[in-house]
């Protein structure tokens, strides 16, 4: 029987790249067809940020690998403005891998749909709720398990699994989705409009950020000295 294993993270993976702060640059100018100096240009990508000229942004791609439980990526792929490849559990047999809440996730709603905020939950609500998504997993891998077993097709037997288990994906997009994104999937401090995501999903956009910044630094500074809004 294969062992089941337990993960409370959500891994971001850099896979490829097109382009960078350059990029970005070099669409703008073709409009004006004027040079420039590494001081204009940081000026013109700081102008393009706070005027919100987003079609240079798009100059820019990355390919993401993202693993994460599937209620997450249900989330994720309703930004549409991306690309998106993900392992089939029609064509393997999926990895026992289930997700469970940390300690620190909020556990407890308060408030009402449209004005509520999530608050960590006390002693027992949180090894309830760590114990559940456990129990649950056991007993949805055993049957799962046991499906195959029987010679029944895996697009079936997959059935069986809830939401927490793993999935992974490769999500191509360009640096303006991503920044959108953001906006989205991420209550910084920074932000000028206010956003609620569910906290799986923040923790994924906060590794989506140090990857878009490794690839144009220069780019996403501005973007957070305009109020992380997508251009």
């Amino acid at each position: 029987m294969t062992e089941i294993r337990f993960r409370s993270d959500i891994d971001v993976e850099l896979v490829d790249h097109l382009g960078g702060d350059h990029s970005i640059v070099r669409a703008a100018r073709v409009s004006s067809g004027t040079a420039g100096t590494p001081e204009k240009d940081r000026g013109l990508l700081n102008m393009l940020a706070r005027d919100r000229h987003g079609s240079p942004f798009e100059s820019v791609v990355l390919q993401l690998k993202v693993e994460c439980p599937i209620f997450t990526a249900r989330e994720w792929f309703r930004h549409r403005v991306g690309s998106f490849s993900e392992t089939s559990g029609r064509y393997k047999v999926l990895e026992p891998d289930f997700y469970v809440p940390s300690f620190n996730r909020p556990l407890r709603q308060v408030g009402k749909p449209g004005a509520y905020s999530f608050e960590k939950g006390d002693y027992k609500q949180v090894h309830v709720a760590r114990a559940e998504h456990r129990r649950m997993a056991n007993e949805a891998w055993d049957s799962y398990q046991f499906m195959l077993g029987q010679g029944i097709a895996r697009e079936v037997a997959r059935d069986a699994l809830p939401l927490n288990l793993y999935t992974s994906f490769l999500w191509t997009v360009n640096l303006r989705a991503v920044m959108n994104f953001l906006s989205l999937r991420w209550a910084h401090e920074k932000s000028t409009v206010p956003t609620f995501p569910l906290y799986e999903i923040q923790q994924g956009a906060m590794q989506v950020e140090k990857h878009a910044a490794a690839v144009a630094p220069t780019a996403m500074e501005m973007f957070n000295a305009h109020g992380r809004v997508a251009p």
